[in-house]
């Protein structure tokens, strides 16, 4: 049975993912009051800390909510980049993440920055976001809910959509 989530992290890098994060914030505040924090991927003592280091904080009750862009040649922005290069890491053991926090990850792409603007969709420009999230699992991480990708081309409209299951699911 899974674990009832008590506490969130939410993890952003770039303007665009602090804009989300904050909107995101306000509609779990009312599930959860103040048990929910933000925190710059950029800022890789604190992630460090909330995820791994701190045994108060870093427990299966904890959710960890990472926003994650890809820039152009399949990049995370500047401000994400520590947190993203933390967990790329081969020198991780297979366990890092076991039985510490669960996650879930939402994926800000645009592809009009793809040579093939006519054929391309969501998945196409989240390079960073899938390879978060497989890394994640690898890393022992447990999957909250599916992985969310949305794009700039079209409106970011599948932000909302993917923010109402995560509400949705962590009512129940």
């Amino acid at each position: 049975m899974p674990e009832t989530i008590q506490n969130v992290i939410i993890l952003h890098g770039g303007e665009l993912s602090s804009d989300i994060a904050s909107d995101l914030q306000s509609k779990l505040e009312p599930i959860l009051g103040s048990n929910i924090q933000q925190v710059s991927m950029a800022k890789s003592k604190a992630f460090k800390a909330a995820l791994i280091e701190d045994t108060n904080i870093a427990t299966p009750t904890t959710l960890a909510i990472f926003i994650a862009s890809t820039i152009e040649n399949e990049a995370p922005p500047e401000d994400a980049g520590a947190c993203i290069r933390f967990f790329k890491r081969k020198t991780h053991p297979a366990d890092l993440l076991l039985e510490k926090v669960q996650f879930a990850v939402l994926g800000l792409g645009d592809s009009n920055l793809l040579l093939d603007r006519q054929h391309t969709a969501a998945k196409d420009c989240n390079q960073v976001a899938q390879a978060l999230d497989s890394r994640l699992e690898a890393l022992g991480g447990k999957r909250f809910c599916d992985r969310g990708e949305a794009d700039e081309r079209t409106g970011l409209t599948e932000v909302n959509p993917w923010i109402d299951t995560l509400v949705e699911k962590l009512k129940n």
